[in-house]
């Protein structure tokens, strides 16, 4: 009983969590909500006994993405009105895929109550190496696809963020290269000041 009141109040804040990406009007109030949904997943992981997802969804996503996520945000200085001008002729397509996204939790949800039941696990059973296992065998060619895909937005967030400023001033290496001598040091013969 006192494990599915957790869960409840874990599944609480992650949805006012998920609510508050999707309705911050600052792009890192957003992201910052995000990390704390990230963190309450972790927590629900914990409590459906899968440690390795919890601590790989800590390590990757709050670790190293929303780290990426908000330096690209605060970087960017995005312009929030030209980003909320789309937002009615967009809206249609966002309900149709959030009726779709409710419907597959439904099922999901229902199938658990009225489907099979589950199978029972041995004693020795390892969540990590069953994950690892299947992420390597049956799913290696997604997760290459999803370590590329990730690899190309980690660029493509590198490419965004650099500017290039008129004021600074660079060297140019083949230039320095091509100096002579004679262009560079002039020789001066002065005579000795005598007092």
């Amino acid at each position: 009983m006192f494990e599915t009141a957790i869960f409840y109040a874990f599944a609480a804040v992650l949805l006012v969590a998920g609510l508050a990406v999707i309705t911050a009007r600052n792009p890192v109030h957003g992201a910052l909500a995000l990390v704390l949904a990230f963190f309450t997943a972790a927590a629900i992981w914990l409590l459906l006994r899968a440690e390795f997802l919890a601590i790989a969804l800590v390590v990757v996503y709050v670790g190293a993405v929303m780290v990426l996520f908000l330096f690209v945000v605060m970087m960017l200085d995005i312009n929030l009105e030209r980003v909320r001008e789309g937002f009615w002729t967009n809206l249609p397509l966002a309900l149709l895929v959030g009726v779709i996204m409710v419907w597959e939790m439904i099922t999901v949800v229902a199938y658990h109550y009225f489907g099979t039941t589950p199978r029972q696990l041995p004693p020795n059973y390892s969540n990590t190496k069953e994950l690892g296992r299947l992420l390597y065998t049956d799913y290696a060619y997604a997760f290459e696809v999803a370590a590329v895909i990730l690899l190309v937005a980690i660029i493509a967030a590198i490419a965004l963020t650099l500017r290039r400023r008129k004021d600074t001033r660079t060297q140019d290496p083949a230039l320095q290269v091509r100096a002579r001598r004679e262009e560079r040091v002039r020789l001066v013969t002065m005579p000795a000041e005598k007092e």
